[in-house]
């Protein structure tokens, strides 16, 4: 009896050939694509916290320092679940975390319409938006690029780091013209649909690993099987946690992504139209400027992603943290009632700045734990968030206790002193030691 052979396993073959004269791009560039527009989908929830301080204050007549708690629960969860969303990735695949992770985010947005106790904001808007996002933030970008790049890792990074504030550019001015000229409901209720539109893009066109689709990485110079599914999604986080809480680079890493998160999610983001308004500018300007803000954060995340593939990372952080530091110091002179050049110049400057610093923190990453390198940084990611919960919580005590956001402004400031000096002692690790960097450092 004649045995008919095997046929080869999908994840064992090779990329197929180009046919000549024509050349298709790789296909980890359209899962880029993908993760880019899920993340600008997603963004919208982040851009509506500082949109909804005055709102409520004002219907409610909940203090700063109350709705600021929400806001730094909804912060803190989106760091402390990053760190279990990248290993549940590893165990179920990139594609059903995010897209449930994206349900849960209007789940709890669309369950803020019917609220009435600040106890329903802190569990719908802190726990289950919080626990949504942090299902997904920068854990999927940095699973995306772990897995479906070898080459120019550092510029996808920045790309995709960069969809976050491309959400914002075009979720906060129409937003805040909803909750100026309707009511913050309706916005809730737009925020909840935009998560929702992006769960059909994300379980028809991404794909988990590149040996699901026959190709091998892009850059690498062959084929990669799938891995088996990773079991113990906790048990791996936290082993990855006990691992590098032994070196010093995590402690270091953490603490200057902590004083990160302060002073742009915990500050600028949730405490700059609150503190505009202060001074007489309408709301819809103050949200506009942080739209521009995310213009120019596009542009300084994806040059910071290619400076991180030709540059010292270690330098690069403590000028970007040292340049933040001295622009917060000056921001209390520039706040008014209408938009003046020095405010322009301040958001043009701010924007370059505003999350410049995760290529090259998560390239660190990545030298100092390899395989481990994306769990780490969800740990590291965890750190940014608690430090945005505080300055979100303590910003809005500080204004209720002040009469004024100042004294907020100079101590992020003098943080940011302090974040550029803790980065120029990282040492160097050593997946970086072999490369170009090195000759730069």
């Amino acid at each position: 009896m004649t045995q008919t052979p095997e046929l080869p396993l999908r994840e064992a073959a090779p990329e197929p050939a180009p046919v000549p004269g024509r050349r298709r791009p790789h296909r980890a560039w359209s899962v880029a694509a993908v993760t880019f527009l899920t993340l600008i989908g997603a963004a919208g929830f982040a851009s509506l916290p500082g949109l909804l301080i005055e709102p409520l204050h004002a219907e409610f007549h909940w203090s700063r320092g109350t709705i600021g708690f929400a806001v730094s629960v909804n912060l803190a969860l989106y760091g402390l679940t990053a760190p279990f969303a990248a290993a549940l990735m590893d165990r179920f695949g990139i594609r059903r975390v995010v897209a449930v992770a994206l349900t849960v985010i209007a789940v709890g947005a669309g369950l803020t319409v019917f609220m009435t106790t600040s106890l329903q904001l802190v569990l719908y808007w802190g726990v289950l938006v919080g626990l949504g996002s942090g299902s997904m933030a920068l854990a999927f970008a940095a699973t995306v690029t772990g897995r479906w790049f070898t080459a120019r890792r550092g510029l996808v990074t920045g790309i995709l780091t960069a969809a976050g504030a491309s959400g914002q550019l075009i979720f906060l001015p129409a937003l805040s013209w909803i909750v100026e000229r309707y009511d913050w409901r309706p916005a809730a209720v737009t925020v909840a649909l935009a998560a929702l539109a992006v769960v059909p893009l994300v379980w028809l066109l991404l794909r988990d690993h590149p040996a699901d689709v026959g190709v091998a990485p892009y850059g690498a110079a062959e084929f990669v099987p799938k891995p088996p599914p990773q079991r113990g999604a906790a048990r791996r986080a936290l082993r990855a946690l006990v691992s590098a809480a032994r070196t010093g680079p995590f402690w270091l890493l953490a603490g200057t992504f902590a004083i990160c998160g302060a002073t742009t999610n915990g500050l600028v983001k949730t405490h700059f139209v609150p503190a505009a308004h202060d001074h007489g500018m309408p709301m819809t300007a103050a949200a506009s400027l942080l739209a521009v803000i995310g213009i120019f954060d596009i542009a300084g995340t994806i040059a910071s992603g290619w400076f991180t593939d030709r540059f010292h990372t270690r330098r690069l952080l403590a000028t970007y943290y040292g340049l933040r530091g001295l622009s917060l110091m000056f921001l209390p002179l520039l706040l008014s009632d209408t938009v003046h050049p020095p405010m322009v110049f301040f958001i043009v400057f701010y924007g370059l700045d505003w999350v410049a610093t995760v290529p090259p923190t998560l390239a660190l990453c990545r030298e100092h734990y390899g395989d481990d390198a994306a769990i780490v940084f969800g740990w590291v990611l965890a750190a940014h968030q608690v430090g945005a919960a505080l300055i979100a919580f303590l910003g809005g005590l500080a204004r209720d206790a002040f009469g004024t956001y100042n004294p907020v402004w100079y101590a992020s400031g003098a943080l940011c002193a302090v974040a550029a000096l803790m980065a120029l002692v990282i040492r160097q690790g050593r997946a970086g030691a072999a490369d170009g960097r090195v000759a730069a450092g």
